[in-house]
């Protein structure tokens, strides 16, 4: 599994401290999903893109885990870094 993170959107953030922050963010995605990152991206990507009908409920399930597990990961990486209305983290496979 290999895939890159890049904190997107935050103005005048020093280097050190994006790095940090996407390090973390990465560390808690790991934490959460494991080996199974790539296959619950790829399973939000799907599900974002298709009905509900068209998927399988292991697809689902596994669309909802990434979900869950990115959001939990962006409070971890946004830990003081205060607000950054249009800040995101980008995360691509590799």
């Amino acid at each position: 599994m290999s895939y890159t993170v890049k904190l997107v959107d935050f103005p005048d953030a020093p280097a050190e401290v994006i790095a940090t922050a996407e390090s973390r963010f990465r560390r808690e995605l790991d934490k959460l999903l494991g080996e199974s990152v790539e296959a619950a991206l790829k399973a939000f990507e799907n599900a974002s893109e298709s009905s509900a009908d068209e998927l399988s409920k292991d697809e689902l399930a596994l669309a909802a885990t990434w979900a869950k597990a990115y959001e939990t990961a962006k409070t971890a990486g946004f830990r003081a870094l205060g607000e950054a209305d249009e800040a995101y983290f980008e995360i691509r496979l590799d």
